[in-house]
């Protein structure tokens, strides 16, 4: 059965064994129901656009393995034995991209992707309707699902052991702490319901990481009725209802 949002967020949890590697690291979940499906549309690419423009402006002032929250991700990701040059976290691959051009997927999916380089932060986002239990951000055993896909067919892989990933009760969710979404859980075209982690470490504080949840809701919010919730974790934070 699909986990109320209140649920879901009040049993979500960061383990002791993640927080030893950065106990500096917070995750702001969000969930948002109500979401209109819907193609890009003016405001969608109108974001988009200023997303690209920041992170042109951006690396013109610096490298982007130098960026604070980059390079901070970076250690993050040396800490549990990956190598950021070759897996790059969900920040650092669209900053990389946006000079060049971000995706244009769906409305839903290019807001968060444009405010995750704005606000500079990993930003993931999943359906709702396809979790099995609360979102959990473990250290793997090596044996947990993980869903993908290889040379375009859907392959069912294992995180190593020690690395860090999100993880339902079905498996895997996201590997890599948020590098590469499992395809059970990811936004799809239908998606009404939807669960965001926007992720934080030292060089962003709280107040810039709740500004980017008010940036993200705010903007699924136009043209549509939605509710959203939020919780706080790895630093006490508690269940809070939105809209």
């Amino acid at each position: 059965m699909t986990p109320t949002p209140e649920d879901l967020l009040t049993r979500a949890s960061v383990d002791d064994e993640v927080l030893a590697l950065r106990p500096d690291y917070r995750a702001l979940l969000v969930v948002v129901d109500g979401i209109v499906p819907a193609a890009g549309d003016s405001g969608s690419e109108a974001l988009l656009v200023a997303a690209e423009e920041h992170a042109r402006e951006l690396l013109g002032r610096s490298p982007v393995e130098e960026l604070a929250h980059v390079a901070a991700w970076r250690e993050a990701y040396r800490a549990f034995g990956a190598k950021p040059q070759r897996t790059r976290n969900s920040l650092e691959a669209l900053t990389r991209r946006a000079p060049k051009g971000l995706p244009r997927v769906n409305r839903l999916t290019d807001v968060y992707n444009a405010v995750s380089v704005l606000h500079q932060l990993p930003l993931g986002g999943e359906d709702l309707d396809r979790y099995a239990g609360p979102p959990r951000l473990v250290r793997a055993t090596g044996a947990e699902p993980f869903d993908t896909t290889a040379d375009g067919e859907t392959v069912v892989e294992h995180p190593e052991a020690g690395e860090v990933v999100w993880a339902d009760d079905a498996g895997v969710t996201c590997r890599r702490w948020n590098w590469r979404q499992a395809r059970r859980t990811q936004l799809h075209e239908g998606t009404t319901t939807a669960l965001f982690i926007l992720d934080a470490l030292g060089p962003m504080d709280d107040d810039a990481l709740t500004a980017a949840a008010d940036d993200l809701v705010g903007h699924l919010a136009e043209g549509a009725q939605i509710r959203s919730w939020r919780r706080l974790l790895g630093a006490g934070g508690g269940l809070s209802a939105g809209s």
